[in-house]
């Protein structure tokens, strides 16, 4: 049998091609497009540039380290083998190099070389060597240009110092800010009674800000977490043994050199017992505490968006805005909604990433290479959701008929008190007696009055005042305490 042959579907669609001059709206990714200016403060840390950026800067750091070690050459071979002049230009540009002071132009030579070499650590030692050339370094100081490295004792390195910055500058800043907006809103509202739901169903009464107080615990101690936490670096070889170091100087002790290079030079935790590559285990805990952040505030998206269903916040209408296409009265929620999202997103990316990372077949396999330049796209998708999240937090304020209300609705809620103080006096079927008097049936403040008054002879007289002076509105044992109870950061 002879089949036809396939017919490709013809379309009148344009297919765009990727150029340098591609715009947000051409942007495959909507970190790039629609959300490009929320992400600007991340991009210059998570970039590829700045992946380029921190090779570099490790590069440098590490030729630095070597030049002017004493049993490298006799001297300094950053000084003995070129002239005063040419050395001193030499050693000011790896410091700059170091410190991070790289045009944006530098990038590009580099995309350049990698283009020839199909290798990105190798093109940045390319770059590099050049540098110095170009300013009259000796062919003896460019010869120790990546000096007995394995590409992955840079690239951990680098990623290294790119964690720390994107800590440093975004993760605990804005992890803070929320904590601290949590933490003046459970104060703001730690006296307004509301109505406790437990498993959908009405349940004893709380204070709207004792149950925000919650979150801002939750999120302290993943805070703490996140503060505290390791990241290790290596610089140890190809395999993790020193095996060309020791060939090359066998008196020298590279390990306590590489100890010293990761802790004091680039203030990165030191990992001792490594192969080619750094193991990530340490990585993969950060990346857990992302993805537990997360998590919380997914939970405190989805609790935000259902007070807002009830009545319970309002949000600050923006003159501008359109709810709905074809509803105009709507107000939706959609900072936490798209907030909820886009934690889900970085959850996801950031369970696969602590997942994945840390295995790696025999002494080093490329999987966690590719997998590695998401981290700028899960860190990405986390600031949206945190920036999304804050913004609605703003525009809510608390209506508090819409709490009493529901309160006032629900005497029910008694039920829980009177048992518990006729156990307090023996009465070994209480909680049966008020399941009986009370489940399945409309309770008021009337009825439940009744019930107190007939069983006032079971109480003592201190007991039976107590239950009679009760309302839902004031039976909020230490709500409003516990809302006051969470300590600063």
């Amino acid at each position: 049998m002879v089949f036809p042959p396939a017919v490709r579907p013809t379309s009148t669609r344009k297919i765009l091609t990727v150029s340098d001059s591609t715009t947000p709206l051409q942007a495959l990714c909507p970190l790039d497009g629609r959300y490009h200016e929320t992400v600007a403060a991340l991009a210059p840390l998570m970039s590829e540039e700045s992946l380029i950026r921190q090779r570099i800067r490790v590069e440098a750091h590490w030729l630095l380290l070597l030049g002017d070690h004493p049993q490298i050459y006799p001297g300094t071979l950053l000084g003995a083998t070129m002239s005063a002049q040419v050395a001193q230009q030499v050693r000011l540009r790896l410091e700059a190099l170091a410190a991070g002071h790289i045009a944006h132009s530098s990038a590009a030579v580099v995309k350049d070389h990698e283009r020839r070499t199909r290798h990105d650590v190798k093109a940045v030692e390319y770059y590099l060597r050049d540098e110095l050339k170009s300013i009259g370094a000796s062919s003896q100081l460019l010869a120790f240009v990546h000096f007995a490295c394995t590409s992955e004792d840079i690239n951990n390195l680098a990623y290294g110092l790119m964690m720390q910055e994107v800590r440093e500058e975004t993760l605990l800043p804005t992890l803070s800010t929320l904590i601290g907006k949590l933490q003046s809103l459970a104060q703001h509202y730690s006296a307004h009674p509301m109505l406790s739901r437990t498993h959908g169903q009405v349940a004893s009464p709380t204070t709207m800000g004792k149950e925000l107080a919650v979150f801002a615990y939750r999120l302290r101690r993943q805070h703490n977490w996140l503060q505290r936490q390791e990241i290790l670096g290596k610089c140890a070889g190809a395999v993790g043994n020193y095996n060309a170091h020791m060939v090359a100087y066998p008196d020298i002790n590279w390990p306590e050199l590489a100890q010293n290079f990761v802790e004091k030079t680039l203030s990165l935790s030191w990992n001792p017992l490594v192969t080619q590559i750094e193991s990530h285990d340490a990585l993969a805990e950060l990346l857990s505490i992302i993805e537990r952040i997360s998590t919380i505030n997914i939970d405190l998206c989805r609790d935000m968006w259902s007070y807002i269903s009830l009545g319970y916040f309002r949000q600050k209408i923006c003159p501008e805005e359109t709810g709905s296409s074809t509803m105009p009265h709507k107000v939706n929620p959609i900072d936490f909604e798209n907030a909820e999202g886009n934690f889900g997103l970085a959850r996801s990316l950031a369970s696969h990433l602590a997942h994945k990372l840390p295995i790696s077949r025999w002494q080093r396999d490329l999987s966690d290479s590719t997998v590695m330049r998401s981290l700028g796209t899960m860190l990405g998708y986390y600031h949206v959701a945190m920036m999304h999240l804050l913004r609605g937090l703003g525009k809510v304020h608390l209506h508090p008929p819409a709490l009493l209300a529901d309160l006032d609705d629900s005497w029910e809620v008694l039920a829980e008190a009177v048992q518990t103080l006729w156990r307090k006096h023996g009465v070994v079927d209480a909680y049966e007696q008020l399941k009986e008097l009370t489940r399945g049936r409309p309770i008021n403040s009337g009825n439940i009055k009744e019930i107190i008054d007939a069983a006032s002879h079971k109480l003592d007289l201190e007991d039976g005042t107590r239950l009679m002076e009760l309302s839902p509105r004031t039976y909020l044992g230490g709500a409003e305490q516990l809302a006051h109870s969470n300590p600063p950061l």
